[in-house]
């Protein structure tokens, strides 16, 4: 399966795709990584394992779908079938949606209905909740909304900063996205 990834800062969950394609335990090629931000880490990420990137700014676009539009040029170009969000923090418009309904995935660093949106783990930190997670959903055209596949609670323990939460949350993320990625691949695969 030809896959792109987006992201828009680190690209730990990319890095965390790539080593599960290279151990076999993704049946997958990422074909493109798609980045918003000029200067994240992903980009290098990406590169150092010669996988394509396409970089915009979203700024020097006249609206979202023109780049969109352009995104699934690059996208067709390389006959992407699938797209998985890891980090990227833009909505997802209507261009892509049409031409990728069903076959986008996100991951979410909450359980999902909980702390939509941005800064999820900072937003459970703050709220005193004593259980947070990971969240792996079909992406609609809502924040956050979308028909979820797979969930996974980590408890927030007292003496947790919100950094070392961020690093617990980041080691599910790492082995619960490749896992549900390929098995979400082959049940719409069997449709």
């Amino acid at each position: 399966m030809k896959i792109a990834c987006f992201a828009s800062g680190s690209g730990s969950n990319v890095e965390a795709l790539f080593e599960a394609i290279e151990e076999g335990r993704l049946q997958a090629t990422i074909e493109l990584v798609v980045c918003d931000q000029k200067q994240a880490k992903v980009i290098e990420r990406a590169r150092a394992r010669n996988c394509d990137v396409f970089v915009f700014t979203a700024k020097e676009y006249p609206d979202k779908p023109t780049f969109e539009r352009e995104i699934v040029a690059e996208l067709e170009r390389r006959h992407v079938e699938r797209i998985i969000l890891a980090g990227y923090m833009r909505l997802i418009g209507d261009v892509l949606l049409a031409h990728y309904a069903g076959r986008i995935v996100n991951i979410h660093p909450s359980l999902l209905p909980a702390f939509p949106g941005k800064d999820a783990i900072g937003q459970a930190f703050r709220g005193g909740v004593k259980i947070t997670g990971v969240t792996i959903h079909i992406v609609d055209e809502g924040m956050d909304t979308g028909p979820i596949i797979a969930q996974e609670a980590v408890r927030i323990t007292e003496d947790m900063t919100r950094e070392t939460l961020q690093q617990a949350i980041q080691q599910v993320e790492h082995k619960l996205y490749p896992q549900v990625i390929e098995e979400w691949m082959k049940e719409e695969a069997n449709v």
